[in-house]
């Protein structure tokens, strides 16, 4: 047993680690702090006088672990992959039974599937629980999914509650399912947040080069646009962004950021996922594509001098208030499309691995805190808490009439932007997938034909009322 009188560790000061470990301290908890180079974490409590009564910083892993109450719960804040592996390894011969280890960094799910397996029979406890909201989310309260032992989450809860994001009073945490359900989910929050980001961007795009708005005016329309069914954290921020000068140009600050977008990975593990479910994510997967060609910057630049001379036609966009609100439904549409592909990958991936995900609930606990947070989640939410089964958000009745309203404004952006020569490769993907899923017949009977062909599979003919009539082996 131990006489440690905190009652949580971080291992990781990094910005996110720091920052959690501050919003814990100022909750009320006692934090045992550990970094690789133990100067950050004393740092930490030297640098905010204020807190430094709930921060224990440990000069070694040996100390941290002793300043731990048992059952000791201690938190990884280290970067993804072998870092939790090594950190895992040092740690393991320190704790007791029934300690805990969290991985609450951005984790690909099937690794902390083979974490907790890895400790199945020690005695020791794995979480693995996503985090969203970054460094401000850390440090006053972001969204997060925890996945591990059912029975592991009480020992979490009181913390990560008073931590939390809060929507309406409402911890904006739960407990999701085992293993690796925590991170499977925040994995499907990214991609659906890089879709989110992407389809904003080509918005924004279709203002710059076929409106030709200032980015002081598109500000104003972000704005507008957060008072209705758009009101979300990325559109109010989009606004900020538009709005803000260089100060060394004073030019507008978006017209002299690199047209180059990063990437962590976690948007491209959620395609990745959904592809291995058979669930097309067509959205998410042209958004990761889109950040992969823009970080090609020099390549784009020789191709735009080899194509100079290509003529497209006019893109007959109209900076009015019909013209403007035709962009903003065929955003709302989009992002309702978008969010059905997350969501039927999560529902997917709940019955393959037998996780019995709460879509609802995660709906709820993305409301506040993370990065995509905002008042069309609470749409979802309500979809899934009135017990009825919701095969696909676009068989939802709380969609179905939205984006059957919407569809047309959708499609007619997407036309004049590709009239225009106005790249809109996740507004395209939207707008294909939801002509793919509503289609009761189409194309695929051909493929499979061709595939007879090769001897790989049976094919079916059918009658005139739809039964099958005949079936023949492959060839």
């Amino acid at each position: 047993m131990s006489d440690g009188t905190a009652d949580i560790g971080v291992i990781g000061m990094g910005v996110m680690g720091a920052n959690l470990a501050l919003n814990m301290a100022e909750k009320g908890f006692k934090v045992a702090v550990q970094n690789r180079t133990a100067e950050k974490a004393f740092a930490v409590r030297d640098d905010n006088p204020d807190l430094a009564g709930n921060i224990l910083p440990a000069e070694s892993l040996e100390d941290f672990v002793k300043s731990l109450k048992t059952p000791r719960v201690a938190i990884f804040m280290v970067p993804a992959g072998q870092p939790v592996d090594d950190e895992m390894k040092k740690i393991a011969p320190l704790l007791e039974t029934g300690d805990v280890m969290v991985d609450a960094g951005n984790a690909d799910f099937n690794d902390t599937v083979r974490r907790s397996k890895a400790v199945e029979g020690t005695g020791l406890k794995f979480v693995g629980m996503g985090v969203s909201g970054g460094e401000l989310g850390a440090r006053h309260g972001p969204s997060m999914m925890v996945g591990g032992a059912k029975d592991v989450y009480p020992l979490l809860e009181p913390v990560l509650k008073k931590i939390s994001a809060k929507y309406q009073d409402e911890p904006c945490v739960a407990w999701l399912g085992p293993d690796g359900a925590g991170h499977f989910v925040k994995t499907i929050h990214n991609g659906i947040e890089y879709a989110d980001m992407q389809m904003i961007a080509e918005i924004y795009g279709i203002m710059r080069d076929g409106l030709r708005l200032e980015p002081a005016k598109m500000a104003e329309v972000f704005r507008d646009w957060n008072t209705r069914d758009l009101a979300s954290y990325l559109i109010e921020i989009t606004a900020v962004n538009l709005d803000e000068k260089d100060p060394e140009t004073g030019k507008p600050m978006v017209e002299v950021i690199v047209d180059e977008a990063g990437q962590k990975g976690t948007g491209r593990w959620a395609v990745i996922e959904a592809e291995k479910l058979g669930v097309g994510a067509t959205t998410l997967e042209a958004a990761v594509a889109a950040r992969g060609l823009s970080s090609r910057r020099s390549e784009r630049a020789d191709a735009a001098k080899l194509y100079e001379g290509v003529q497209t036609g006019p893109a007959q966009f109209f900076a009015d208030e019909t013209g403007l609100g035709e962009l903003e439904s065929a955003l709302v549409t989009a992002k309702i499309i978008a969010y059905a592909q997350g969501y039927a990958a999560m529902a997917a991936a709940s019955d393959e691995y037998g996780w019995n995900l709460p879509l609802g609930t995660i709906a709820e606990i993305w409301r506040a805190g993370c990065i995509i947070r905002s008042h069309f989640l609470d749409d979802i939410a309500k979809a899934y808490d009135k017990g009825h089964t919701v095969v696909n958000i676009l068989q939802s009745p709380d969609f179905v009439g939205r984006v059957a309203k919407g569809q047309a404004a959708l499609r007619r952006v997407v036309a004049k932007a590709s009239l225009g020569g106005i790249p809109v490769p996740a507004l395209a993907a939207a707008l294909a997938y939801f002509d793919d899923y509503r289609r009761e017949r189409g194309t695929a009977n051909l493929i499979q034909a061709q595939r007879d062909l090769f001897g790989a599979h049976t094919f079916r003919r059918f009658d005139k009322d739809g039964a099958v009539h005949h079936q023949w082996p492959a060839v």
